[in-house]
């Protein structure tokens, strides 16, 4: 089971208009590929993914299961949408609610595991050694982790574990911790004991509730170390970072094994086409790109087109985004669909104040634009600026130049 409902407002524009699994990453995949894709490279053919918030670009997306060989008569995959009625009917209010809200698709299933996934991690990972070793401990819950920075204990779920990999102690992301076990939000469950539970609580979250509650009521927890690369790309810094690191030499995450192909629904498109004057550096180009101008250090979604004379640094640019002649992009993120007029500025200077409304999570220097938006030409707009999804040349009035940290156009949410 997938948790695909969350809305992650921390990373502002990219879910203003899609829930966060429906993100796109790498260029031409989502973030709900990288769980469906390491289910079906497992052999897990019976998949449910649990939607909630705006949930049409995901439904799309998914469709009938085809590029991931889930569209089965058995099993395959089953889109859950919240419903009303019945006992369990409502609005879903965290990770276990939601499970325990379609509780009645879980027991009519004929295995005896249950695995659930968090659709918006991005890792590449086979689930048969960590279920072998659920069964043989004879484990009620199987929790996957993995060695985390010290310095990070503070964002994830941290776990001690004794003898035998038994799980002793669960901290949710302590302030302080002398452990570096965080937990990946990837469980297994003996299916009886997961229906007894959510049956007889009211928890809401597997992190924050159900670890615990199990925990104190002596359960058999065990842990399984992952140790390959994984990232939680909630905020947009982590978003950003992920992406980039796609550019390195020898990048940790391996989009290119063909033991471990990652499926995605993909567009037919040309191939990329790189103009007789275009300048290109060390970027991740996506099919149907066509450059013409300088760009450097990038990931281009499939359908971008960069203009003569126009150029694009550190940046990331979604499907069939259009940068005029002449206009500057520096370290932004520029969702589907939106034309930076020719001559226009995104990213521009030194100034790095923080975004005003999100001053926590906006504040490195990365400027965002929503999708469908239209940035005026010769407009010039500061570090740490979010434009929000569709907003148009009304959005940004009679000015010329946009400070850092301003909030333009209409929040969706």
């Amino acid at each position: 089971m997938i948790m695909a409902g969350g809305s992650s407002e921390s990373l502002s524009v990219l879910t203003e208009v899609r829930a966060e699994p429906a993100v796109p990453f790498g260029g031409k995949f989502r973030l709900i590929d990288f769980p469906l894709s390491n289910c079906v490279n497992s052999d897990i053919y019976n998949v449910a993914v649990l939607t909630q918030y705006r949930p049409r670009s995901l439904n799309d997306h998914i469709g009938i299961g085809k590029p991931w060989d889930l569209d089965r008569a058995t099993g395959g995959v089953r889109l859950l949408q919240p419903y009303r009625g019945g006992p369990y009917g409502d609005w879903q209010q965290g990770t276990a609610d939601a499970v325990r809200r379609n509780l009645d698709f879980v027991q009519l299933q004929q295995e005896e595991h249950v695995l659930i996934l968090a659709g918006d991690h991005i890792y590449l990972m086979d689930y048969r050694p960590m279920l072998y070793q659920h069964i043989q401990s004879n484990a009620d819950l199987t929790v996957a982790v993995r060695r985390v920075n010290p310095y990070e204990t503070h964002r994830f779920g941290i776990v001690s574990v004794g003898a035998e990999n038994r799980i002793v102690e669960f901290q949710e992301k302590p302030k302080r911790s002398r452990e570096t076990l965080a937990s990946m939000g990837i469980y297994i469950f003996r299916k009886e004991v997961l229906v007894e539970v959510l049956e007889n609580s009211d928890y809401i979250d597997f992190g924050s509730h159900v670890l615990p509650g199990m925990l104190q009521a002596s359960y058999a927890i065990h842990a399984y170390t992952f140790p390959g690369y994984w990232a939680d790309v909630g905020t947009i810094q982590a978003y950003w970072e992920a992406n980039m690191s796609l550019l390195a030499e020898n990048p940790a995450l391996d989009l290119y094994d063909p033991e471990w192909v990652v499926h995605t629904r993909s567009e037919e498109r040309a191939p990329v086409k790189i103009g007789p004057n275009a300048q290109v550096n060390g970027n991740l180009l996506s099919n149907g790109c066509r450059v013409d101008g300088l760009v450097e250090r990038s990931v281009l979604s499939p359908g971008v087109y960069v203009a003569e004379g126009a150029v694009v640094r550190d940046s990331i640019i979604l499907n069939d985004t259009v940068i005029e002649a002449g206009a500057v992009v520096d370290r932004a993120i520029i969702d589907k669909g939106v034309v930076v007029g020719a001559g226009a500025r995104v990213g521009d200077g030194d100034d790095n104040t923080p975004n005003e409304a999100m001053p926590q999570q906006i504040n490195t220097g990365l400027t965002l634009v929503g999708k469908q938006s239209v940035i005026p030409p010769n407009l010039v707009i500061g570090r740490n600026v979010v434009v929000h999804a569709y907003s148009d040349a009304k959005a940004f009035g009679k000015r010329k130049k946009v400070p850092s940290g301003a909030d333009i156009g209409k929040n969706l949410r």
